[in-house]
């Protein structure tokens, strides 16, 4: 709804850009800190092969998926770094959400996610240098940095607020409302994006969002299936197959969109756009699959 508001009257959002955008992507990934607790890390030291196999595929599949998609597609520069960095960012935030509705494996979900994020400093600049190098410059070392403070350091200072007041009446009546702001945060983050390449998508019209849609698509859907069939060739339980389809599936877009507008977007606006795409339908791919799943079980 925002993306399309947005298309009507840019103005909006047009303040969510640069720093403040920065700012929103950290209180987001400062949620998520919120959310962790000691007992999370257990999964690391009991199940540390169930971790290692759905973080190995999840810095596999997207970015060879998105890889893949730029030459079947035939896309030009823009767009191909767009769809690349949606995969070679860590898992998405809200599929810890997705894990629960779809009653698969949370506290492995949890654990995915949390490693992902933890290695994207070091995972995303390197992926996004192979597989995008020969198409634009990739500033690695400040790419690096900049996923440290806006992932690594809010998410350090949820867990170490969540793990000094967690438990405390008011603190818990409080983080029930963080997912609330979470939403709305990314929202404002796409409204932010349309808005600055509001006249790179009027130019390219109806064929750009379609092209930009298909290939958001693709990624995403061959990320489920890929992640389901990973799960079923380990021969993992139905709970842990769905989990890590929608871990490797649903990734940090947000986290893409930021890195888009700080590396590429002076001279590569339109990469933002697949980012952009990405952090809606993720969402609402997301919500559908976890919905399909739990009510397999009920048939």
């Amino acid at each position: 709804a925002i993306a399309v508001i947005t298309i009507f009257f840019p103005e909006l959002f047009s303040w969510v850009k640069g720093l403040t955008q920065t700012l929103i992507l950290g209180f987001i990934m400062l949620t998520m800190g919120l959310t962790l607790s000691l007992n999370d890390f257990k999964i690391l030291l009991s199940r540390p092969l169930d971790i290692l196999i759905g973080t190995c595929a999840q810095f596999t599949i997207m970015p060879l998926i998105a890889y893949s998609l730029c030459k079947l597609f035939g896309l030009d520069n823009q767009l191909a770094i767009g769809i690349i960095l949606v995969g070679c960012c860590p898992g998405g935030v809200s599929s810890n959400i997705m894990s629960y509705l779809c009653k698969g494996d949370v506290a492995f979900s949890v654990g995915m996610t949390t490693v992902s994020t933890l290695l994207a400093p070091v995972a995303t600049p390197f992926l996004v240098l192979a597989l995008a190098g020969e198409r634009v410059d990739v500033d690695a070392p400040s790419m690096f940095l900049n996923i440290l403070y806006v992932t690594i350091l809010p998410v350090a200072i949820g867990f170490a607020v969540n793990h000094f007041y967690g438990g405390n009446e008011k603190f818990e009546e409080t983080k029930k409302t963080m997912p609330l702001f979470s939403v709305l945060g990314l929202a404002c983050i796409v409204g932010g994006v349309i808005s600055a390449v509001h006249p790179h998508i009027i130019n390219g019209g109806f064929e750009l969002l379609l092209l930009t849609c298909s290939e958001v698509f693709c990624h995403n859907t061959l990320g489920y299936i890929l992640g389901y069939l990973v799960g079923t060739f380990f021969k993992f339980s139905t709970a842990k197959k769905r989990t890590v389809s929608i871990e490797i599936g649903m990734q940090n877009a947000g986290l893409a969109t930021v890195l888009s507008s700080t590396f590429f977007m002076a001279t590569n606006p339109l990469s933002i756009v697949p980012c952009a795409i990405s952090c809606v339908w993720h969402s609402i791919s997301g919500t559908i699959l976890a919905n399909l799943f739990a009510r397999k079980d009920e048939i």
